[in-house]
């Protein structure tokens, strides 16, 4: 499936919170730098994760080489890094696209995200730290604060905020293992728009858990934790089922 794009300066949604159809590949917008290969990669990132490049999109290398202003050699390193992340997936011909998640996988997602978060609380409410530890959340939430308003910037704050819990505790293998799933989480969000998303981001929904880890509570911040990612995981399905329909 090839779906033309909007512009980059058309971000604005309709009323239905659908990104606008105007434009095509070539409207993203040229990239001047010398760290083109990472550029490129951030500037696709935020066109799936808002939306503007939506899940099925077909990716042409020519009209995005063009598009971007970089070398299809370029183009290619940072869609390998996008595959690699779960965000691009590539069909029996190798032709790439925007991922496109199933229900099951939504739970898939966040069930081992669950896990993995669980353990890290575990780890970080067992060490004497844990206060600070729960410092260094609170500032991370207020870094989601400011970014209310770019849709991106929200997806990436929330990422940073689950990703530094991951770290806190300390645990490389963990944090490895946390990165190889965010991709998907990234795809799974954007398949269900910006409200639902918006919705699971709230720094306010996050709270709850810094408070846990600040009183070493592990037991608490588990359940805490079920609960979030359940009910993120049931919205996100409910609204892909809901635009399935439409």
């Amino acid at each position: 499936m090839s779906t033309a794009l909007p512009a980059a300066s058309a971000r604005a949604r309709s009323e239905g919170g659908r990104p606008g159809r105007a434009g095509g590949l070539r409207a993203l917008g040229s990239i001047d730098s010398q760290t083109r290969r990472e550029h490129v990669h951030a500037r696709l990132r935020d066109a799936i994760s808002s939306g503007e490049l939506a899940p099925g999109t077909h990716l042409a290398e020519v009209e995005l080489s063009e598009s971007l202003g970089v070398s299809r050699g370029t183009l290619r390193e940072a869609l390998r890094h996008l595959q690699q992340e779960g965000l691009v997936s590539a069909d029996a011909r190798g032709r790439l696209s925007v991922r496109v998640v199933t229900d099951r996988e939504v739970g898939d997602i966040f069930a081992v995200r669950r896990a993995l978060e669980s353990l890290a609380v575990e780890l970080v409410c067992a060490a004497p730290e844990h206060v600070r530890a729960a410092t260094r959340l609170r500032e991370a939430l207020g870094a989601m604060r400011g970014t209310v308003g770019d849709f991106p910037a929200q997806i990436q704050a929330d990422m940073a905020f689950h990703e530094l819990l991951c770290a806190l505790s300390g645990s490389e293998t963990l944090v490895r293992s946390w990165r190889a799933v965010s991709g998907l989480t990234r795809a799974a969000i954007t398949a269900a728009g910006p409200e639902t998303a918006l919705h699971n981001m709230a720094a306010e929904r996050h709270l709850p858990l810094v408070d846990f880890v600040e009183a070493g509570d592990a037991a608490g911040g588990a359940e805490f934790l079920r609960e979030h990612m359940h009910d993120a995981a049931t919205r996100i399905v409910a609204r892909m089922q809901e635009r399935g329909g439409a």
